[in-house]
């Protein structure tokens, strides 16, 4: 597991011989099954989670019981309830697996000593950081700007791959529509073929 994490890595930074010997001493492993959680709304999130293996969501449930999608996470991505992990105040978020995944996890306080003892991750997490800036101000734009139909398509279109691993009514709730509604949009591309 630790290799994907040290290949994802080394696509934003250079890493040493000895930043890899440290790097991997303050993560540990965990295995997830099918829809088991990471991280329950109304909990603290005391990890920050690396996916080395597998497919994960997050997202929160409003007073209705409505799911609403806010992020998956699959290989080489991280995910956690940033506000919870860095305030400790009570995760808004849920985070379970849609997949059995394998993660890599990591304390608030050794991601603190992380940064230390290896100063490049340092850069590498504020890589990450502005790519998430960035990824959530296009979302929200589009959210704002394009139509339902547009959304899927874009979403198609920036990940293929992915999308043919994710249940339908979880793409639905992610683009804030309807599942009757992507069916019709889907059918509709379709017949445009």
């Amino acid at each position: 597991m630790i290799d994907v994490l040290f290949s994802h890595i080394q696509e934003k930074v250079s890493l040493t011989d000895h930043d890899r010997e440290v790097i991997q001493t303050f993560f540990e492993a965990k295995r997830l099954r099918k829809r088991q959680y990471l991280l329950q709304a109304g909990n603290i999130c005391k990890h920050l989670a690396f996916v080395a293996k597998g497919l994960l969501r997050t997202y929160n449930v409003d007073e209705k019981g409505d799911e609403h999608m806010s992020i998956f996470g699959w290989e080489g991505w991280w995910l956690s309830d940033f506000n919870s992990f860095l305030t400790g105040e009570p995760a808004l978020f849920n985070i379970d697996a849609i997949e059995e995944s394998e993660l890599l996890l990591i304390s608030r306080n050794d991601y603190d000593a992380l940064t230390v003892a290896a100063p490049i991750m340092d850069r590498y997490f504020r890589i990450l950081y502005q790519n998430s800036l960035v990824t959530k101000e296009r979302r929200l734009m589009s959210s704002i700007t394009h139509s339902a139909e547009e959304k899927y398509v874009l979403l198609m279109a920036s990940n293929p791959e992915i999308i043919k691993r994710i249940p339908q009514n979880l793409i639905a709730s992610y683009l804030g529509i309807a599942p009757e509604t992507l069916s019709r949009i889907k059918k509709n591309l379709a017949s445009k073929k």
